[in-house]
């Protein structure tokens, strides 16, 4: 959340003629004769927003090895202020946050597979029952992405994130759905909603595997280890989706430089890919040997305090617009 608090610090101190309070704002272009400035921000404050980004991509990295979660959950939140301050509008700000995100996720969820599968920490037989259901999923959020009011997917990451932070936080051995993952159609839902959610979420779908195994009795290590896996499957077509569904986006907000190639391909933001993407590599083995030190309860309450944060700061901004 520092990391948030800091964006929030640049926004409020920028001068009000860097930044409009109106949802429909487009970067301004370029002041004649004044140096220094791009796309209406000073070099300074560039700066300060790339020196963000690399620091979120550290971060991420490590909560994608600890939580098997691909980071999308601060990568999110955090991409939201950057997006603001930098004059995206409001109507496709937050898919622009989300498919970003799922690019991100790419390397780094590949990166922390190949960490917790040389531990023999993955299951893998899980992996051949999800991945189509996983798949259809994801295909099915990302044409929803295409028509949903950006409202929707800050319900969607609210209510996830404050559900599996309860279960998380206040759990109980009681607090079961059976002795051992389901067989049939019913897994294959579960894997379909695993996709969907997470598409519409910006995440790698460890919210909802961790949640629905250790539902079923499977330990934490094993549930994060397999979540880092499907992060992989849902994550690439998850962010080809969005490209596709925020290809309009650019004809039709042709002054945000944003959205325009080569800074962002659909509702994918290439330099927001670009330096978040090495950092969040280097850490995602870091964040590895965390998880595999923690004992299960410290990582289950860690979690979910994490995950009631990051969801009260969309909660705030629900209120907010309301």
């Amino acid at each position: 959340m520092r990391c948030v608090d800091r964006a929030n610090q640049i926004a409020y101190s920028f001068p009000r003629n860097h930044v409009r309070a109106h949802a429909s704002e487009t970067l301004r272009p370029v002041a004649g004769g004044r140096s220094g400035v791009i796309a209406g921000l000073d070099i300074k404050e560039i700066v300060e927003l790339a020196l963000l980004l690399i620091a979120t991509g550290a971060l991420s990295g490590f909560l994608a090895g600890v939580f098997g979660i691909g980071g999308g959950a601060i990568l999110v939140p955090v991409f939201y202020e950057c997006f603001r301050i930098a004059g995206v509008p409001l109507e496709v700000r937050m898919p622009l946050c989300i498919g970003t995100s799922l690019a991100v996720i790419i390397p780094t969820s590949i990166r922390s597979f190949q960490a917790h599968y040389k531990r023999g920490a993955v299951d893998t037989p899980i992996l051949r029952v999800w991945w189509l259901p996983i798949v259809i999923g994801v295909i099915a959020g990302s044409v929803v992405a295409r028509y949903a009011p950006e409202r929707l997917f800050k319900i969607v990451f609210v209510a996830v994130a404050w559900s599996a932070a309860v279960r998380l936080i206040f759990a109980r051995e009681s607090w079961k759905l059976g002795d051992d993952l389901p067989k049939g159609p019913l897994m294959r839902i579960y894997g379909f909603c695993v996709g969907i959610l997470s598409t519409l979420m910006g995440i790698g779908g460890g919210l909802f595997s961790n949640l629905l195994m250790t539902f079923y009795g499977r330990p934490i290590h094993q549930a994060v280890a397999t979540s880092s896996a499907l992060a992989v499957l849902i994550s690439i077509p998850g962010a080809l989706g969005y490209i596709y569904a925020g290809w309009p986006a650019a004809a039709s907000y042709p002054g945000v430089a944003a959205l325009q190639v080569p800074f962002a391909l659909g509702y994918v933001s290439l330099i927001g890919a670009v330096l978040v993407m090495p950092m969040s590599l280097v850490t995602a083995p870091l964040g590895v040997r965390a998880a595999h030190a923690m004992s299960k309860r410290t990582l289950e309450v860690a979690f979910g305090c994490y995950l009631f944060i990051v969801g009260s700061r969309f909660v705030l901004s629900l209120v907010g617009a309301s």
